[in-house]
């Protein structure tokens, strides 16, 4: 005889699957839509005006830059250009600084890097600190009675009675 699997589990099992294909598919829908990608860009660029405010978030009366490169923007999605297009006309017009974090390219790797690099090496160079300090210490002999000598010289040192 030829054994099945239960019903029931293979009905869970089928239940998780389009579960999990319900939530995928949830999650992909929009992500594509202009309207999301637009907000989506504007907040992974800087506005140039000085203001040190992400484009997507510029706010202080007055701005002459957010208005246009958000136009710009806009004009970069309705043209069909890639996200990296957008990034890379923005670069060569604005200047590395539009972008809200550095690429992951050439020397901008360094600015990824460093921060681990640095914290690395400073836990490093405490342990090692720690580990020095702690095996130069001198060896202490145990807490044990007071000899009647010690006592009176603590007494002599101090010119108290050793409070008793």
């Amino acid at each position: 005889m030829i054994a099945r699997t239960s019903a029931p589990s293979s009905l869970w099992f089928k239940a998780l699957q389009a579960a999990f294909l319900a939530i995928a598919v949830s999650f992909s829908i929009g992500a594509t839509d202009a309207g999301s990608r637009y907000t989506n860009l504007n907040h992974r660029l800087m506005c140039t005006c000085g203001c040190s405010e992400l484009l997507g978030e510029c706010n202080h009366v007055g701005c002459q830059s957010s208005g246009q490169e958000l136009a710009e923007l806009s004009t970069g999605i309705s043209n069909g250009k890639s996200d990296q297009q957008i990034f890379d006309s923005f670069a060569a017009k604005y200047g590395a600084t539009v972008l809200a974090a550095p690429t992951t390219h050439g020397f901008d790797l360094v600015a990824w890097i460093a921060p681990f690099a640095v914290f690395l090496a400073a836990l490093l160079g405490t342990i090692l600190l720690v580990k020095r300090w702690s095996a130069g210490k001198l060896e202490v002999a145990p807490a044990g009675p007071v000899s009647e000598a010690v006592r009176e010289q603590i007494r002599r040192e101090t010119d108290g009675d050793g409070g008793y």
